[in-house]
């Protein structure tokens, strides 16, 4: 490492003078607006965006059966990036202290405690809030559902609690089989998918937002102006703004460390090689190889979510394998980049504006040109 922004010094927004790097409106080499596909699958983002040359493209593959929820991706990414902290107080639910992916949270664990164990899948605590408290966007999600709850939330924390003492029994002895509970715990390292067909940067209007020659979109900050259209152009709701800051932050797949020869940080440091990072091609296939293994084994409900490149972001860069259905996890079961629609959008707005002229037209020739009798 060569200085603190990590190897070849590049901080934030500053990624070399090479030929790769894009100019202010996120284009290789200063190349003037071209066209670019919106929607469906898509070979080669890199390609599409403009680099000729590139390497094959990289990305995640978060393996959730085996996260351990040890937080140390969170960790890593923070201190290679320098993300400044986001609050330390746990938000009441589980051991949930970052409660959704920000500004200041580039990589988020999810800790989703279900009722009833592996192989018999459920929604789990049915009737209750199972998400994150401590920010303003869940926080009235949860307060409305502890409304419907018998005592208004008032029960919670005030019962008894078996601690498994005062016991004349061995420590662990009684740790097989026989006491197991109908209880479980879903752990997940959530992350900026780094879409194939990235809505974020579709809209962005300064061009801070670019596509980099390893596939993954960026953010530049010393060109971002703060407008936020990235922020609802994102079917995730993944990047977003930084209070007293203004302008948009997200993962940025530790591109310095990309192009230094390096594995981005989280993956690097987790333990349980729940985060796999690689050309997509081959994490794709083994991700199928993993998937198949847990049918064989049993877990039926195990699914690949961002894997496809025909669903409709064209197939993520970072893709999971959940246990439970998407919704559990916080995340869209149908994400759609909202530019998809955007050509036929043009296309009525031009028939309209058509029609409108032609109407136009009509009553003027039917008041005789407009003159007086």
């Amino acid at each position: 490492m060569t200085d603190e922004h990590g190897p070849g010094g590049c901080g934030p927004g500053e990624y070399g003078p090479d030929e790769r790097s894009p100019d202010k409106h996120g284009r290789p080499d200063g190349r003037g607006p071209r066209g670019h596909s919106l929607y469906g699958p898509l070979e080669d983002p890199a390609a599409d965006a403009g680099h000729r040359e590139h390497p094959p493209r990289v990305g995640f593959f978060t393996d959730t059966s085996v996260c351990i929820g040890c937080k140390a991706c969170e960790v890593a990414c923070k201190e290679w990036n320098d993300v400044p902290e986001d609050g330390l107080d746990l938000l009441g639910m589980s051991f949930d202290n970052t409660g959704m992916l920000g500004a200041s949270s580039w990589r988020h664990v999810a800790f989703v405690e279900q009722e009833r164990p592996l192989g018999r899948q459920d929604a789990g605590l049915a009737g209750l809030p199972t998400g994150p408290s401590g920010t303003g966007q869940t926080a009235e999600v949860v307060a409305d559902a502890l409304r419907e709850t018998p005592r208004g939330g008032g029960e919670l924390g005030t019962g008894p609690v078996d601690l498994g003492f005062p016991s004349f029994d061995l420590p662990g002895a009684a740790t097989g089989a026989e006491a197991r509970t109908d209880f479980r715990w879903l752990m997940a390292s959530d992350v900026c998918k780094h879409c194939t067909h990235a809505g974020c940067l579709d809209v962005c209007p300064t061009g801070a937002l670019f596509r980099t020659e390893f596939g993954s979109v960026v953010v530049q900050p010393d060109i971002c102006n703060g407008c936020g259209y990235c922020v609802s152009g994102c079917p995730y709701g993944v990047i977003d703004r930084r209070p007293g800051d203004g302008r948009a932050w997200k993962c940025t797949l530790c591109y310095d460390r990309l192009r230094g020869g390096l594995e981005p940080a989280c993956a690097q440091a987790c333990p349980t090689d729940s985060i796999q990072f690689g050309p997509l091609d081959e994490l794709r296939e083994r991700a199928d190889r993993r998937l198949e293994h847990l049918h064989e084994a049993g877990v039926e409900e195990a699914r690949l979510y961002g894997r496809d490149p025909g669903d409709g972001v064209g197939g993520d860069g970072a893709f999971f394998l959940l246990l439970d259905e998407p919704e559990v996890y916080g995340l869209p079961p149908d994400p759609v980049v909202p530019t998809r629609d955007l050509p036929s959008m043009w296309k009525y707005a031009g028939a309209a504006a058509s029609a409108l002229l032609a109407a136009t037209a009509a009553v003027f020739v039917k008041s005789g040109g407009g003159g007086r009798r």
